[in-house]
């Protein structure tokens, strides 16, 4: 490990324990269903205890942003995850194509929303906008058999706005369009309500024409923004 990235994670993990609280710790826990552990660190201490050390590794290089983030990653309480996340949506934009391998494994690991809806939008979508050769892996995301990496896959244009593949994305909710998950439901209709910003009437026309393929929650998310 880097002195750098050492240093961070050892800053991170002192502040962390220094602000613990037990009884906020297990209800973030109860909330996430029990499937991590916490600090009890509430949001706006967590930006604080990160403006505190960021200065630490201030401008990564992208090796060293790969082994943090993925140093981040296997240490057990989840704040440590949430500072990861706040450095790759603050150094994307800057990657190569190549760290698509890296937020791949990220999504594909502890896998929950409150992870991989970030790393789908601030990670994927930001590397296929500054490469888009990388559009076809986001094929083979909506391909495969892990639902994080499909739901990634039909979220990934999600800020893109008047830049939005409609075509694509219209295809990549019919392909889903019965799926059973629930995740998967809501990203469709997620999606779409994003794209409806800038084509409401694309959106309610793609709705209504396949009006018994969606699922009633898609197609409540995807309409929400006529109301």
């Amino acid at each position: 490990m880097s002195h750098d990235v050492d240093a961070v994670i050892a800053s991170l993990s002192h502040q962390f324990h220094t602000a613990a609280d037990p009884e906020r710790a297990t209800a973030m826990a109860a909330y996430m269903r029990d499937q991590f552990l916490y600090f009890g660190v509430p949001a706006p201490l967590h930006r604080q205890i990160a403006r505190a050390v960021r200065p630490l590794l201030a401008r990564p290089t992208e090796p060293q942003l790969v082994e943090l983030v993925t140093k981040l990653w296997a240490l057990p309480p989840r704040e440590f995850q949430y500072y990861a996340l706040d450095e790759i949506q603050r150094h994307t934009k800057k990657c190569s194509a190549e760290f698509l391998v890296t937020i791949e494994a990220l999504i594909t690991t502890k896998s929950w929303w409150d992870t991989v809806d970030v790393l789908c939008r601030h990670g994927a979508g930001e590397l296929v906008t500054h490469h888009p050769q990388l559009r076809s892996e986001m094929d083979r995301w909506l391909n495969s058999d892990n639902m994080w990496l499909v739901r990634s896959a039909i979220l990934h244009q999600e800020r893109y706005k008047e830049n939005t593949d409609a075509d694509w994305l219209f295809d990549a909710c019919v392909q889903h369009a019965d799926h059973t998950d629930f995740f998967i439901r809501k990203a469709i209709g997620w999606a779409l309500r994003s794209y409806a910003s800038i084509d409401l009437a694309a959106v309610q026309h793609f709705v209504h024409t396949h009006d018994s393929q969606l699922s009633g929650l898609s197609k409540r998310e995807a309409l929400k923004r006529r109301l």
